[in-house]
């Protein structure tokens, strides 16, 4: 299948159960007190070409299911490039990270942290729930052997997670966050998340990545300006936020969205597929 074709899908299925208006015409994802981000979601809305949804959902509920529709989309475009990343994945929405290998250890450390209330005062939760996980499953040593015999019964490669044989647990390939708005201080969150993804890992580090339909280019910059913690932002139209910028002729908006896309801190959900396979 086509990845446009699915970017499409993705889009309709965003609009058919999530994007909504109201009697006002204001879009579900932007902020009614901001001129300027209404008719952004408005121009996004109507560069997609679908309409919206006629049933309003709450903030809660909006966030769980842009999740489940951005891991679907995510699942089938990965499945579409076996030939570029092949192997085995899951996809997998709110999995805690204590049951892959890079961050099992940290199971026991919650059980101390559970069992020593003073201790979890001055160290915290270290047990996070990315919104989307993708895991590499291990590979057998059938696999490994398919096309020239790599492995014997010698001692080679016998501590490695990436052989079953060593490790029954899946590896962490990817952390998504998925940010419907980003309206407050809390989605600064994230980028704690990775901050944590990153420093109490044993083994290497997980693509971590931000997934947003936040319309505001100046908010969208608050967790995309910077480096160190997450990989980069991707919106889940960015064309068509694009274009829409160009139609409200507001200078700051249009120079804000050259600073986050040229500075290579946005890109459009359909770039993800292909930095997952890097």
């Amino acid at each position: 299948m086509r990845l446009e074709t699915l970017r499409r899908e993705y889009h309709r299925q965003i609009c058919s159960k999530l994007l909504s208006v109201d009697k006002t015409a204001v879009p579900s994802n932007a902020d009614r007190h901001s001129d300027l981000s209404v008719s952004l979601a408005r121009g996004i809305l109507k560069e997609m070409g679908f309409r919206s949804s006629k049933k309003y959902s709450s903030g809660q509920t909006s966030g769980k299911m842009f999740e489940l529709i951005t891991a679907n989309y995510l699942e089938n475009a990965f499945d579409c490039m076996q030939h570029l990343r092949p192997g085995k994945f899951q996809f997998k929405v709110g999995k805690r990270i204590d049951e892959f290998e890079q961050y099992e250890h940290l199971a026991l450390l919650a059980e101390t942290l559970n069992a020593h209330k003073e201790l979890r005062a001055t160290l915290g939760d270290y047990l996070i729930h990315p919104d989307i996980v993708i895991a590499r499953i291990p590979v057998s040593d059938k696999e490994v052997n398919a096309n020239q015999s790599l492995l014997s019964k010698g001692p080679v490669a016998q501590l490695t997670p990436f052989r079953k044989q060593n490790s029954e647990k899946p590896i962490l390939h990817a952390s998504i966050s998925c940010k419907w708005t980003i309206r407050s201080d809390r989605s600064q969150n994230a980028r704690t998340e990775g901050l944590n993804l990153i420093r109490n890992r044993k083994g290497h580090t997980p693509h971590i990545a931000i997934v947003t339909a936040e319309p505001y280019p100046q908010r969208i910059a608050s967790v995309a300006l910077g480096t160190g913690d997450i990989d980069c932002v991707y919106h889940f139209a960015l064309r068509e936020l694009q274009a829409a910028a160009v139609s409200v002729r507001n200078d700051a908006v249009l120079e804000m969205l050259d600073i986050l896309v040229s500075g290579k801190r946005l890109r459009d959900i359909s770039d993800l597929p292909f930095d997952l396979a890097t």
